[in-house]
């Protein structure tokens, strides 16, 4: 198969699946190598990069999905006006973050650090596939573990948890307030 057969291969696949796909199961279903793959996607990136261009390709993990550019996202939200854009109360954020910080992380130790039960914004995230159960800790009760998934780096821009944002600690603690 040529490069450029291979880009519009690709490129259809992406468009009727509407979501991400893996690299490896491109390119076990459609039996080439990932390298061509890899060149093939290349080549839609160079495309989509062009000025005017509506799409690009979005890359998360070992994902590949076709989006519409951020840049005319209020042109499309006009046409299509979306019923709900999926929205995280100030809980489920905090929940969220200690989550991606900290994964894989016991809904104990996510209460441990808020101070307050988490319970209601676990079960938010769960059901907008942000967070899944990740295993059980080895302890006693064996307490579901929770980590982020691909979901979460698709919905936040995140090509990796290592893409996410370094959060500095003081160097001291603050001074108790008199």
């Amino acid at each position: 198969m040529t490069a450029q057969r291979l880009k519009g291969v690709i490129e259809s696949i992406l468009f009727v699946c509407g979501e991400s796909v893996s690299v490896d199961s491109l390119a076990t279903a459609l039996d080439v190598t990932l390298i061509q793959i890899e060149q093939a996607l290349y080549l839609l990136e160079t495309e989509y990069a062009q000025e005017g261009r509506g799409l690009h390709l979005k890359r998360f993990a070992n994902q590949v999905q076709i989006a519409s550019k951020a840049d005319y996202a209020q042109e499309v939200e006009q046409v299509l006006q979306p019923a709900q854009h999926m929205t995280l109360s100030q809980s489920a954020l905090e929940t969220l973050v200690i989550i991606a910080y900290r994964q894989p992380v016991t809904r104990q130790e996510i209460e441990a650090v808020r101070g307050v039960k988490c319970d209601y914004s676990i079960q938010s995230l769960m059901q907008k596939d942000l967070i899944r159960e990740s295993g059980r800790k080895e302890t006693l009760g064996r307490p579901i573990l929770y980590g982020t998934t691909e979901r979460f780096l698709s919905h936040f821009g995140l090509k990796s948890l290592e893409d996410l944002p370094v959060i500095s600690k003081p160097d001291t603690p603050p001074e108790p307030a008199e």
